[in-house]
């Protein structure tokens, strides 16, 4: 009895030691996160730990990247792959048994603590192309630790072979996304990015292709690039456009699954169902053919095939898009551009889109193409709605087949003037849609005076995500 009292008591005393070694580690991550000054003590004692659990020293400095601590020490590159994936948060004990590794533990908790650190730990002040180099490789560490693939979870949408968007699923198929191991890592990875790249000198990275071709495309980033587009030229301003092209893409695929997911059009029973197999309705066949049911037999004769009414009317509407350019509204004047085109290309859809801030420019012309849109745009200055309403009432034709949707936070010069000039649209007949916002986080500020107004009027302010503006938008063409 006392020689297994003895054992037991060694084994508690051991895995006291181990959880202690645990929480300095991960003592030591936090006091750096929010205190960019050392704590000697902190910094002694987690040394102490790292050799003695056989770690290079090299984890314990700020300055290491860890791609120069793979490239000393090799054999760290499988133990960094899926680091930070459930299954690893606790080992299994050397004999076996399933009691918690507590000595893999303090040995995870290190190469943790090297990773998080060096990816959300940038510091402040003025930064260089070779430090942004430096975070893009040890982000990457931090998406293998993750699960995925260098740069996938910074595009916003892992890769992997059947992949279902949106499921966060790596193309093992064995990673959880982000949004269920760390909630919106992705986009938080491209904001650290984004606020590297602008406390460098921009123009520094786009004048460098190779640099460049690294950087991920970010509303922020795109939002610099937009700013700045007037001062690039050559290789600088190449790279400044596919860059913007690239975020455009990413996001119209998106935003193109949910305009697509219901049709525009009701059903024209006039027209006669186009007699193919894809338009067969089963259900009523059988239904319609039940009398012709043999009992002996057990089949079912079939006399006549029924087919479902696939065409529908479809009468022209016009959406006319007014975006507050001003520099609150930068990300909903990029969302709702993308927006305008995807419903641009619509049938039986006329779109025209209007950009202002104290002057209104009609972007329709190139509402087919966002890309080319946002190029014309002049992001910043203040907000005056009235001569954008000089540009959208002559657009409103046929008001019962209108909708004008206006993007903005309604802080205006003339408030007055302009809510009466809104209020005239929507007893036009006219559908009047106003917009707090359309961003993908859905946090915005919308003018008290205007939202009352709107909310009384019968025509409430939508703000959130985009989604909800597409869903109105469908609802009124449908």
């Amino acid at each position: 009895m006392t020689e297994r009292n003895t054992e037991a008591s060694a084994h508690d005393k051991g895995a006291t030691s181990c959880d202690n070694r645990r929480q300095v580690l991960y003592w030591r991550l936090l006091s750096r996160l929010f205190d960019h000054e050392e704590q000697a003590a902190l910094e002694s004692a987690g040394l102490d730990i790292v050799e003695d659990i056989g770690l290079p020293a090299a984890l314990l400095d700020p300055g290491m990247s860890i791609g120069a601590i793979v490239q000393r020490h090799p054999e760290l590159t499988a133990e960094l792959k899926g680091l930070m994936t459930p299954g690893q948060e606790s080992g299994t004990a050397s004999d076996g048994d399933t009691e918690r590794d507590r000595a893999a533990e303090v040995r995870r908790a290190a190469l943790v603590s090297k990773v998080l650190l060096n990816v959300y730990s940038t510091g402040t002040g003025a930064a260089t192309a070779g430090q942004l180099a430096r975070w893009q490789s040890d982000a990457g560490w931090l998406e293998r630790a993750l699960g995925y693939e260098p740069g996938e979870l910074r595009g916003g949408c892992p890769t992997g072979a059947g992949t279902v968007p949106g499921a966060g699923v790596s193309g093992s198929g064995t990673a959880p996304g982000p949004d269920r191991l760390i909630p919106a890592i992705g986009p938080e990875l491209g904001v650290i990015e984004a606020d590297l790249v602008k406390r460098m000198q921009l123009r520094e990275v786009l004048a460098d292709p190779e640099l460049a071709a690294r950087l991920t495309p970010s509303m922020s980033l795109i939002e610099q690039l937009l700013r700045d587009k007037n001062n690039l030229s050559g290789v600088a301003l190449a790279n400044a456009k596919a860059l913007i092209r690239r975020f455009v893409d990413d996001v119209a695929e998106v935003l193109r699954t949910q305009v697509e997911k219901a049709s525009v059009g009701s059903l024209d029973r006039s027209v006669p169902p186009k007699r193919v197999f894809r338009n067969l309705d089963l259900d009523r066949t059988i239904w319609k053919n039940l009398t012709n049911w043999s009992p002996q037999e057990e089949r079912l004769y079939v006399d006549r095939l029924y087919y479902r009414h696939t065409a529908r009317t479809t009468t022209p509407q016009r959406l006319v898009v007014v975006v507050d350019q001003s520099g609150s509204m930068v990300d909903s004047m990029v969302n709702c551009t993308i927006l305008a085109s995807i419903f641009a290309g619509l049938p039986k859809v006329d779109v025209h889109l209007i950009a202002y801030d104290t002057r209104a420019l009609d972007l329709t012309p190139w509402v087919h193409d966002p890309f080319e849109t946002l190029l014309r745009t002049d992001l910043g200055g203040g907000t005056d709605g009235t001569v954008a309403m000089a540009l959208a009432q002559p657009k409103i034709a046929e008001p019962s087949n209108t909708v004008v949707v206006w993007i903005s936070d309604f802080y205006e010069w003339q408030s007055e003037s302009l809510f009466e000039s809104m209020a005239a649209i929507h007893r036009s007949g006219a559908k009047f849609i106003p917009v707090g916002s359309v961003t993908s986080s859905g946090r915005a500020s919308v003018n008290p005076w205007f939202r009352e107004r709107f909310k009384d009027q019968g025509t409430p302010v939508i703000s959130g995500h985009i989604r909800k503006l597409v869903h109105e938008l469908k609802t009124f063409l449908a």
